[in-house]
């Protein structure tokens, strides 16, 4: 056993023996000790190393459920004697008085302590060793209050940032156990994607959305798992400039362009019903993509899509809106009274294509411009029109940010209001 003093902290470092090293991924066991005193360090360093060698008995037995479970039974019952469970290395770090107090509350039968009560508040049951990726399988579970009512393209749409922040840390820090991620670590991981913003065109709302994911497994397993770990993930955010503003399109680029004869031919049928449908409702690309049969109601006596949460979360409680159908978005929805099978379980793809077309095609009114235009289009020719907030509100899906009375127009009364504003 080694002990490197640096920095005036001892650091334990020993070589893992060769039987033990298909469950540690380093070869040699390395462990700051906290402490600046050789005769301390010593103590905790022969704690802390049989500790670590039973962990990874239990480990190379496939026991890692066993392991778990002796660690939340040692929690409750150092709990229950009225102590918090520490291991053994930071028992050691406490008050001679606390100390004494763990000892005395040990209880003893005839003359042999119990093992169990011993074992609890004084630290020598090893904690699970949960590495980045073990805590992201960990975390499909224990967030899976977070995941009630999504449809299945919805979950994945859900998991794959989670999944991309974590694989983005394994890639530059590495799978390591997370006690032992490091504040040198995190300020690597920064510097990473600092490089990015600068040499590969990244923004720093990417980052910023990489650390708050990463930050939420992390936290979410240390929480739910009783680690106790001081995980630092705080200080990594980067300063975002100003939102980019989506630019809507004109009225006059969408009748002389999106809607010019043959404009749109090369597109799929179902992306150009989406895309025609989007311009007099304003629906999201996603939300029509989603739609269900039962949504639409194409033979009401005024056309109209009413949207649900049927099998899947809208964006907001106020997505769920009634919006009537006129004009070029009705003969689209016409064409799909079933709605759009080939992106109702992945609409991932369909701006992507959607927009590779348009730009493709020239079709794109500026280089900013993008298919969520044809969104905010529809926002600002109801505005031109005088239409009431509350209705557009109403219409768009967006919260009314003050008590909501009454329903807000009949569906003949919107379409009507509508009718100038329609293409």
């Amino acid at each position: 056993m080694k002990l490197q003093k640096r920095n005036n902290t001892y650091h334990l470092r020993k070589r893992v023996p060769a039987r033990f090293q298909s469950v540690e991924s380093r070869a040699s066991f390395y462990v700051s000790l906290k402490t600046d005193s050789e005769t301390l360090a010593q103590q905790k360093a022969a704690a802390l190393w049989n500790e670590q060698v039973e962990l990874w008995e239990a480990r190379l037995a496939g026991d890692d459920v066993e392991v778990s479970r002796r660690h939340a039974s040692a929690q409750a019952i150092a709990l229950s004697r009225g102590f918090r469970y520490l291991h053994a290395a930071d028992v050691a770090d406490l008050p001679r008085r606390e100390v004494l107090a763990r000892i005395d509350a040990i209880p003893d039968h005839e003359g042999t302590p119990d093992k169990a009560v011993a074992a609890a508040v004084l630290g020598s049951v090893p904690a699970p060793v949960i590495t980045v990726s073990h805590a992201l399988e960990l975390y499909w579970t224990l967030a899976k209050d977070k995941t009630l009512g999504k449809s299945e393209d919805q979950l994945r749409r859900w998991k794959n940032p989670r999944k991309k922040a974590i694989q983005n840390f394994l890639d530059v820090v590495g799978d390591k156990p997370l006690a032992e991620i490091t504040g040198d670590d995190m300020l690597d991981f920064r510097e990473w994607w600092y490089d990015g913003l600068e040499t590969r065109g990244l923004t720093a709302n990417s980052a910023n959305k990489d650390f708050t994911h990463l930050g939420d497994v992390l936290k979410t397993v240390n929480r739910m798992k009783r680690l106790n770990l001081a995980l630092p993930l705080s200080g990594l955010a980067f300063r975002e400039g100003e939102a980019k503003k989506r630019p809507p399109f004109s009225r006059l680029w969408i009748e002389e362009h999106l809607l010019r004869p043959g404009a749109l031919t090369g597109l799929n049928d179902e992306a150009r019903a989406i895309l025609l449908a989007m311009i007099n409702t304003g629906l999201r690309p996603s939300e029509l993509a989603g739609l269900t049969p039962e949504e639409i109601r194409l033979d009401a006596n005024t056309p109209h899509i009413a949207l649900a949460p049927h099998g899947r979360q809208l964006k907001t409680k106020s997505s769920r809106r009634t919006i009537p159908l006129l004009g070029v978005s009705l003969e689209a929805m016409r064409a799909h009274p079933d709605g759009f099978a080939r992106y109702r379980g992945s609409s991932a793809s369909l701006s992507a294509t959607i927009n590779k077309y348009l730009r493709d095609n020239d079709l794109l009114e500026t280089p900013e411009h993008s298919l969520y235009g044809l969104r905010h289009s529809f926002e600002d020719r109801m505005l031109a029109a005088r239409i009431d907030e509350r209705i557009r509100r109403d219409l768009m899906g967006h919260s009314l940010r003050r008590e909501r009375y009454g329903d807000g127009g009949s569906l003949e009364m919107l379409s009507a209001l509508l009718v100038p504003v329609s293409l």
